[in-house]
């Protein structure tokens, strides 16, 4: 008798009165809503499956405290008007001296017209070239030279480089002197090695540059440009006298330009701009704004990048004494970077946080359907009785 006192007082807690199967009305519209509601969640049910199942990224925010560390940019940008011999990469940091100390593997590929390869990339040597790299650059000559010959490097001579022996190791002696390199046919090796020819022939090309820099970690710029480069007076300064007369278009277009590794959902601001230089020697300057980022995986691996915003500036500048603005057509990138690190990290997301939505869902859903089944049930009744009370009268 008390189990059954139990029982009968336990009952007294159901909140979920059942009726008889025999008062309850299945209606069309009923059916409708039912299969409607289904769909609406099994639907919101997968979104929720398919939220957790992501990462969640948490975004934070610390003054950037490291030191010592090296910045790289890659790159691969391509010039449809700009020849391979015309063009010249430069990097340069805050004190407008070149990075004698930069780390770089960068090629340059040879374009027709169309824009196809003519030729496979070649290593492009930045700022000043060491006494090991001059040991492995190759050495144009001729059966009848002498290869122990010391030719003249026509007064540009300095004790790391007394013998000229190519077109390129006087021009690199007259850069390192500070002197223009103004008139390559009366230089006997450019003479032989064709130097004029080799201009006229690119004439019509366009150049691919890409692969990467690694420079100190510091404000700084690098920068495309016509002629070759020198300091002169603690200025940098580019001799185009060897391409008097020469057309310099810097229409570019920047498949990708990044600072450090990638992470995901990384976006670079510059990847696949096109920029056509319609009034031709331009100068196209783009301001960046490099912020350190970490980016931490779920299994605590830790990648070291930059993000970047940038803001562009174009001009037409002229290189000669003619009126206008003067200045030296290319690409500079001029880069600072931000004191504060921005700290991504990788977090698996909550399953009671997915629980909690899933029963919010079926919950929802399932009381939302009831309101307008019983709103549909019961209007369709009223308006039954009006219509049987009109025929009745």
């Amino acid at each position: 008798m008390a189990t059954q006192d139990i029982w009968t007082r336990l009952r007294q807690f159901d909140a979920y009165p059942k009726t008889l199967e025999d008062f309850r009305v299945k209606t069309f519209g009923g059916a409708a809503v039912t299969i409607v509601s289904s769909i609406l969640m099994v639907t919101l049910f997968v979104s929720e499956l398919n939220f957790y199942l992501t990462k969640e990224v948490i975004p934070e925010l610390y003054v950037d405290a490291t030191r010592g560390e090296k910045l790289r940019i890659n790159m691969e940008i391509v010039f449809p008007k700009m020849p391979c011999a015309y063009l010249s990469i430069d990097a340069m940091d805050i004190s407008g001296e070149q990075q004698l100390d930069v780390d770089h593997n960068m090629f340059k590929k040879r374009l027709d017209k169309a824009g196809k390869a003519i030729s496979e990339g070649e290593k492009e040597d930045i700022g000043k070239n060491t006494e090991e790299e001059k040991q492995k650059e190759e050495v144009v000559t001729k059966p009848d030279l002498d290869p122990d010959r010391c030719e003249s490097c026509y007064g540009a001579e300095t004790p790391g480089l007394k013998c000229c022996n190519t077109c390129d190791e006087v021009q690199e002696a007259y850069r390192r002197k500070g002197w223009a390199f103004s008139n390559p046919e009366s230089i006997e090796q450019c003479k032989r090695e064709g130097f004029a020819q080799k201009i006229q022939l690119q004439k019509e090309e366009g150049c691919e540059v890409y692969g990467y820099l690694e420079v100190n970690k510091v404000a700084g710029n690098f920068h495309f440009a016509p002629g070759k480069s020198f300091q002169q007076h603690h200025v940098h300064v580019h001799d185009l006298q060897p391409y008097a007369g020469g057309k310099f278009n810097m229409t570019h277009h920047i498949k990708t330009l990044s600072f450090g590794m990638e992470y995901p959902g990384m976006e670079n601001p510059l990847d696949r701009t096109k920029v056509i230089d319609t009034k031709g020697s331009s100068m196209f300057q783009y301001f960046v704004k490099i912020v350190p980022t970490t980016y931490t995986k779920l299994d605590k691996t830790v990648t070291r990048t930059n993000q970047y915003s940038v803001t562009r500036h174009e001009k037409q500048v002229t290189t000669t004494f003619s009126a206008g603005e003067h200045g030296l057509p290319g690409i500079f990138v001029l880069y600072e970077l931000s004191p504060l690190m921005v700290r991504f990290t990788e977090k698996q997301r909550s399953f009671m946080h997915f629980l909690t939505g899933v029963c919010a869902i079926i919950g929802g859903v399932f009381t939302v359907a009831g309101l307008i089944d019983s709103m549909i049930y019961h209007s369709a009744r009223a308006i039954q009785k009006k219509i049987d009370l009109g025929k009745a009268l």
